[in-house]
This record gives C-alpha cells, sequence and structure tokens, in this order.
C-alpha cells in the first residue's frame, strides 16, 4: 500500500497556514498541502520532514511536526499520514513545483472549488483547531 503525507504548516504567529497551488493534475489550480510519498522503507516522520524540505526549505531546525491522524484509501490502496506543526520563526520559502502561499486561517477550507481533497483539509484544520498542534494523546484520552 502507497504512503503519501500531508503536512499543516503554521505560521510563528499561528495566523497563517502554508499551501501550495498545484500546476498539474490532480487537482490542478486547487490549493493543497504541502508532502508527498512516504518511500518504501521510509519512518513516516522521516518522510515528511524530508518533503517539507524538498518542497519548502524548511528543515526540522525551524519546525517540530506532530503525527496528527491517518486516512486510510482501501479503493485506492493507499493511506495518508497528516502532520502538522508550528514555524519556530518567519523563514524563507524554497519552491520545488508548485508556488507556495500563506492563507489566512480563517479560509473556508471545506471550499472544495478552492481547496483540494474533497473537503478533508477542512477536516484537518478542525481537527488541529480542536486538539492543537502537538497536544499529547494522554491530554486528549482526559478531555
Amino acid at each position: 500500500m502507497q504512503g503519501y503525507n500531508c503536512i499543516l504548516v503554521f505560521s510563528p504567529d499561528d495566523k497563517k497556514l502554508l499551501f501550495c497551488k498545484r500546476t498539474k493534475d490532480p487537482y490542478k489550480g486547487l490549493y493543497n498541502l504541502v508532502g508527498g510519498k512516504i518511500e518504501k522503507d521510509e519512518d513516516g516522520y522521516e518522510a515528511a520532514y524530508r518533503e517539507l524540505r524538498e518542497e519548502t526549505g524548511i528543515d526540522s531546525k525551524k519546525i517540530e511536526l506532530h503525527h496528527m491522524m491517518d486516512f486510510i484509501y482501501y479503493n485506492q490502496n493507499c493511506y495518508v499520514e497528516v502532520y502538522a506543526g508550528r514555524l519556530s520563526e518567519e523563514t524563507s520559502l524554497y519552491e520545488e513545483d508548485h508556488p507556495l502561499e500563506w492563507l489566512s486561517v480563517e479560509e473556508n477550507y471545506f471550499d472544495c472549488n478552492r481547496f483540494a481533497g474533497e473537503g478533508n483539509i477542512g477536516h484537518m484544520v478542525e481537527q488541529v483547531r480542536m486538539y492543537g498542534v502537538g497536544q499529547k494523546q494522554s491530554d486528549v484520552n482526559t478531555m
């Protein structure tokens, strides 16, 4: 089963979220989270940091990623690992294939005319809003 990752990158002040604008299918012309393929025998965190560095130039010194959730698509024989983190400081971005853009956290991420993923991005953002970036599982269990 092929693995992929999606990474929610928040600005240091938590007011913006980093997106790429797709230049090819799937989702050409729509905003999507940064991320990509998990290579065979690659650890999920390693893959997330690698993809983040390749697509944006952001490395592990400027952000701590937290594994937030997974999606399994049996009909497509793939799964998606979702990570989130907050930049520790403002940083210059490097664009690999798709233009990068900071969007307000107040956007309607369920808008399928602007955002990829059939509403999944909206769900991911809402989960982070509800539980925070990097909340410990033991803290969540006591809610």
